[in-house]
């Protein structure tokens, strides 16, 4: 992948501002409730518009991640849909082969290590040494 103009958050943002800028000015609300919900989706787009994937595969892998939840009992509020959103990405790249589930592990420690020796409100920064 080619990198990409990223905001403060990590966030691709040309993916943001497309998706942003296509919704029309009087359907727009709030759309993410957390900045790493707007990352997901930008990361989402950014792996669409390389080529990973079709939207009708996103949307299958989705929808299996919903009903998979649903199975084990989210209620289905609305306020997990990001948290399903974030397993489909991981699902796809698994499935495409980018990535294994021992490497998510991984990633995911690090970012609870530096989640977790951050104050509230500040950024979250990954460091090397997160990645231990």
């Amino acid at each position: 992948m080619s990198a990409a103009p990223l905001d403060r958050h990590g966030a691709p943002q040309d993916a943001v501002l497309g998706a942003l800028n296509a919704i029309p000015p009087s359907e727009r609300t709030p759309t993410f409730n957390e900045p790493w919900e707007a990352q997901a989706f930008a990361i989402t787009l950014a792996l669409h518009r390389q080529g990973l994937f079709t939207w009708d595969e996103w949307a299958n892998t989705l929808g299996r991640e919903i009903k998979d939840a649903q199975a084990k009992g989210d209620p289905d509020t609305g306020n997990t849909y990001y948290r399903h959103w974030l397993a489909a990405i991981e699902r796809i790249v698994r499935e495409k082969g980018l990535t294994d589930e021992k490497t998510l592990a991984r990633y995911r420690d690090a970012w609870d290590r530096a989640a977790d020796r951050t104050r509230h409100g500040e950024p979250i920064v990954l460091t090397p040494s997160d990645l231990r």
